[in-house]
């Protein structure tokens, strides 16, 4: 209990700092004496700083000046990185998730060797470290965020798009090689946890995102804490059963996927190379303008079954706010207006008007500082003393 007040006290000072204590007793409804125990200790660690308002030099200000708390951004610095089939972000932020400095390779990775893949992506990390003048030595944690089913507690890679082979312990290699914490985290929930932070959910304890990427994730925030399955299981929201066709399970993917709305166009030509170089959405986007009837028809049967979707997760969770973001946003008006009227036509009457749909087209470095979030989260949730953080 005492780590998770103190967690709850440092989320408090993150999200409405500068802060004081009385105000911080208010909203984690811990009692006055538990919050001024937990920042004594959350200063003696240096991981929140005291900001004096007021004067006592000033005669007309009686009483002695306000402190009030806020972050420490000197208190840590992680690496967040979004590693997609092809190309890689990099981001190093403070202990306040502020971006200090990033970089993109547009490099292809998916289906090289398990080596191959690790050296490009600790080439990445250290470049972008150094890039500010610091070393690795300086860095307290890493997060990876890939698409697939991910088990965020072993690092474990149960599948991914990126990987030739399942069962990957992805977080494993990466540690060795990078002799500091790293955490592999499912994409989804990267974004998730950044649109809770940085993004369109800073006002919100719950919330649903969908990706709508290479592969289709699903976070589900509740409480200000991502909701996972057992061992840390990410969601892949592709995988959801739509119903029975004639070549057995008819699987969301099959709809809505990358490759289903694609289709036999992915091998052609100048087409088959934009896909190669993970510009395939864009190039589907120049088609559906032009009026091509088949991309236009495929990104309709996409947005419907991505509607009827959402409407089941708000059957379910009914959130405030499902925000979807994603590479299939590019598909334009034909796709975003099937998913709005599937989605009208089936979320539950009793429902209506209690989830508000949000579209976000979030840059590459935003899902990097997500994958930042997660990293710093953990270090949030982490004993410290003032020697650093006791992982």
């Amino acid at each position: 209990m005492r780590a998770i007040n103190r967690l709850n006290v440092l989320d408090t000072i993150r999200r409405h700092g500068p802060i004081s204590r009385i105000q911080i007793s208010e909203r984690t409804e811990l009692s006055t004496t538990t919050v001024s125990a937990i920042t004594a200790s959350l200063l003696d660690d240096g991981l929140i700083l005291p900001r004096h308002e007021g004067d006592i030099r000033n005669e007309a200000v009686r009483g002695r000046p306000r402190v009030m708390l806020e972050l420490n951004p000197d208190a840590a610095r992680v690496v967040g990185a979004k590693i997609a089939a092809s190309r890689m972000v990099f981001v190093v932020t403070n202990f306040c998730g502020d971006v200090l400095s990033r970089l993109t390779l547009p490099i292809r990775i998916d289906r090289q060797p398990i080596a191959v893949i690790a050296d490009l992506v600790e080439d990445g990390v250290r470049r972008c470290v150094v890039d500010i003048g610091l070393s690795l030595d300086d860095i307290d944690s890493i997060c990876l965020a890939l698409p697939g089913v991910i088990e965020h507690r072993t690092g474990y890679i149960r599948s991914s798009p990126i990987f030739r082979e399942a069962n990957v312990d992805f977080a494993k290699e990466m540690s060795a090689r990078l002799s500091t914490p790293t955490i592999i985290e499912s994409d989804a929930h990267a974004i998730t946890l950044g649109h809770h932070w940085f993004g369109k959910a800073r006002d919100l304890e719950d919330m649903v995102l969908i990706s709508l990427e290479q592969t289709l994730g699903l976070g589900v925030l509740h409480d200000n804490q991502l909701f996972r399955g057992a061992g840390g299981l990410s969601h892949n929201l592709g995988d959801l059963v739509l119903g029975m066709g004639q070549q057995g399970v008819v699987r969301l993917s099959s709809r809505a996927g990358e490759s289903a709305i694609l289709g036999e166009r992915q091998a052609d030509g100048r087409f088959a190379e934009a896909v190669r170089l993970g510009r395939g959405m864009t190039h589907v986007q120049a088609m559906i303008k032009a009026d091509d009837d088949q991309l236009i028809g495929a990104a309709a049967r996409a947005g419907e079954a991505v509607g009827l979707t959402i409407a089941n997760i708000v059957t379910l969770f009914a959130p405030p706010r499902v925000i979807l973001v994603g590479s299939s946003l590019a598909l334009g008006e034909p796709f975003l207006n099937s998913l709005r009227d599937a989605y009208a036509l089936a979320v539950p009457p009793s429902l209506q008007g209690v989830s508000e749909l949000v579209f976000d087209d979030s840059s590459d470095d935003f899902w990097a500082q997500g994958a930042a979030a997660v990293a710093l989260y953990e270090l949030y949730e982490s004993p410290w003393s003032t020697t650093g953080p006791a992982l």
